[in-house]
């Protein structure tokens, strides 16, 4: 039997970009977007969050990053309201530790 050399499956082989986040532009929100933190995970690429105007939304997370962009309970992320669904939102971007940290400072 021979010996294993390489470090991994398929799916290291796709190879993530790890650097692609430092490269990243701090993106702010827009009209019909709003900042919301993750207050608990639902499943089947859903999550509940808590907006910056009080309210509490059910959040959908997109196909782009459904899979690839991990997201969790506490995590700081940019919805897009809905105009027929006031309690429904779609998930646009996750903000990172870096970008939270340089959104503090910022103000």
């Amino acid at each position: 039997m021979p010996k294993n050399k390489g470090k991994g499956g398929k799916n290291r082989k796709k190879g993530k970009n790890e650097a692609d986040d430092e490269k990243r532009e701090l993106i702010f929100k827009e009209d019909g977007q709003e900042y919301a933190q993750v207050s608990r995970m639902l499943g089947n690429g859903r999550c509940e969050a808590l907006c910056i105007d009080g309210t509490k939304r059910l959040c959908h997370i997109r196909g782009k990053m459904h899979k690839k962009v991990w997201i969790a309970a506490g995590d700081i992320i940019l919805v897009g309201l809905r105009d027929y669904q006031d309690d429904k939102a779609d998930v646009i971007l996750k903000y990172s530790r870096l970008m939270e940290s340089y959104r503090r400072i910022r103000g």
